[in-house]
């Protein structure tokens, strides 16, 4: 492999730090990493970031060929290979030759089939039930070395932190959408029911006891429904009656 060129390495590394800190989506961000991984990485060919939810849900994001995605498949199906022992075992899993490799017999002939002869796996510490991996790989044997490893590291991290904040803003924006379903809900059972803020929002706690659903769900339901045909009287002490749908 060739040698780093340490002063290029730092200006790319301090491009990419501040492209991060520029708004942007999540499938942004992870494609500026996984293609600074093959622009910092001598001989690396080809890379992509696979994400692991539960125990079956596996998807491979901003690969920058088809070459990534196809042997996330091959590893999925099989259940072994680089990506999945960095992802669930430990931090960083490298084959310097895969005619010699060993550990994984039916996910190998596949990537050798493939034209890859070396593969470096960096594991994604997101602190969330998802983990995953982000994946290197070189048609050339022996094609990263300790140094290589340094960057990935970096670059792994990186990924896993730009993961962590997309899924909170995911939330977050999830929380919201909920949080105005709910007022909408309020506000629609206070003029249907002639009744007061907090009765109205503990009308729909209970309706959400009452069906064993999220107060959320509640919510959106008498969204869609929206409003009775005209006001009811008063709710009496303790009786909390329940929004009727339209046409009722």
């Amino acid at each position: 492999m060739t040698d780093v060129d340490h002063d290029r390495l730092g200006v790319l590394m301090a491009d990419l730090a501040r492209s991060w800190t520029a708004p942007t989506d999540l499938n942004s961000t992870l494609c500026a990493v996984t293609q600074a991984t093959v622009d910092l990485i001598p001989g690396a060919d080809s890379a992509d970031i696979l994400t692991i939810a539960g125990r079956h849900h596996y998807e491979s994001h901003a690969p920058t060929s088809a070459l990534p995605a196809d042997l996330d498949r091959v590893q999925v199906r099989f259940g072994e290979g680089p990506c999945v022992d960095a992802a669930v075992d430990g931090f960083v899993t490298r084959s310097d030759d895969l005619t010699v490799e060993v550990r994984w017999p039916r996910f190998t002939p596949q990537a050798l089939l493939s034209g890859v002869c070396s593969i470096v796996s960096f594991r994604l510490y997101t602190h969330t039930a998802t983990t995953g991996a982000l994946n290197v790989l070189a048609t050339t044997a022996y094609a990263f070395d300790d140094e290589s490893v340094t960057i990935g590291e970096v670059l792994a991290a990186h990924a896993a932190i730009a993961i962590t904040a997309g899924r909170r803003e995911s939330q977050f924006r999830s929380a919201l959408v909920s949080r105005d379903l709910i007022g909408q809900a309020k506000g629609m059972l206070m003029e249907r029911f002639s009744v007061g803020a907090d009765q109205a929002f503990q009308m729909l706690v209970t309706l959400s006891q009452d069906s064993n659903t999220p107060v959320a769900t509640v919510a959106e339901r008498i969204v869609h429904l929206g409003p009775g045909p005209g006001p009811s009287p008063r709710p009496g002490p303790g009786h909390i009656p329940r929004p009727m749908p339209k046409g009722r």
